[in-house]
């Protein structure tokens, strides 16, 4: 019994060291997160991403968390009779869509993460994109010939309300909605795309996104085929490939989009793993697939 108790926490103390120079490196510096996919709906990933969260922001890494919300606004759009259209993984929105959008994001989903981080311990508060002007946006330009109605494309990004939130000890949580630089309307913006933009823009050490799959696969169906370390020049050769496709390009691109713009590196995780965000950052293994630059 006290050799197994001993195997174990000694398994832990390892787990512990290991972590150590991981913790090292990153505290002070700014790690973005994009929070979406299946861990948003799981209660018990819920948890795990909240109190990875939580630990990121007490051993003194700068979080910012950018969120989606596609599973309320779906629940929403049916239940006032609403079909949901998307044309290159973008959701079609009208008038009342945005409504809806802004409704959700900006109120429930972004209240309700709030509300997690606080009731866990941590220190957080809710931005929206409209907030002092966080982003700024133009009207998406057609996709295949379809007009997407409300939904935007970033323009510009005052990250003063960020950093501000930071230097006060929050976990900024921003909803991804903006105003359009022009015409004053709100727009819907695409997670993903915010969270590299803001990414950039802050100069972040780190993007992660949260997905619902174990990362880049060289064979989709061979969990076994993960690509750990993906190097920036190897995109094009797998997009063409094919290893790349489909709704993993966007993510791809937004990753390329946030090195070039000044982030040290990015990753891919699986949301579904619970305390992916711990194992990706603080392991020597890693559990998804991290993009450099190198």
């Amino acid at each position: 019994m006290f050799k197994k108790y001993e195997s174990t926490s000694m398994e832990k103390a390892k787990t512990l060291i290991q972590a150590l120079p991981y913790i090292q490196k990153y505290t002070g510096k700014t790690i973005v997160i994009k929070y979406g996919g299946n861990a948003m709906i799981n209660e018990e990933l819920k948890k795990a991403v909240i109190n990875d969260i939580i630990l990121l922001s007490c051993v003194g890494i700068r979080v910012v968390v950018v969120h989606g919300g596609g599973p309320e606004i779906n629940k929403l759009l049916k239940r006032v009779g609403k079909e949901s259209e998307f044309v290159n993984g973008l959701r079609v929105t009208d008038e009342e869509t945005i409504e809806i959008v802004q409704m959700v994001l900006a109120g429930k989903v972004n209240k309700d993460i709030v509300s997690l981080i606080l009731k866990s311990g941590g220190n957080a508060v809710g931005i929206c994109g409209i907030d002092a002007n966080l982003l700024k946006a133009k009207k998406a330009e057609k996709k295949n010939g379809a007009d997407l109605g409300y939904v935007g494309e970033i323009t510009e990004i005052n990250e003063d309300i960020i950093k501000n939130s930071l230097d006060g000890g929050y976990i900024p949580v921003i909803s991804t909605v903006a105003l359009g630089e022009e015409d004053g309307e709100v727009y819907n913006i695409n997670a993903d795309l915010a969270a590299a933009k803001i990414s950039a823009k802050l100069k972040a050490e780190k993007l992660i996104l949260l997905t619902d799959v174990p990362g880049i696969l060289r064979d989709i169906n061979e969990v076994d085929s993960l690509i750990s370390v993906l190097n920036l020049e190897d995109i094009p050769a797998l997009i063409d490939y094919k290893v790349i496709n489909g709704g993993m390009i966007p993510k791809v691109d937004c990753c390329v989009e946030a090195i070039q713009g000044g982030v040290k590196r990015t990753h891919i995780i699986d949301g579904r793993t619970p305390h992916s965000i711990l194992l990706e950052l603080f392991s020597n293994e890693g559990v998804g697939t991290m993009i450099i630059n190198e």
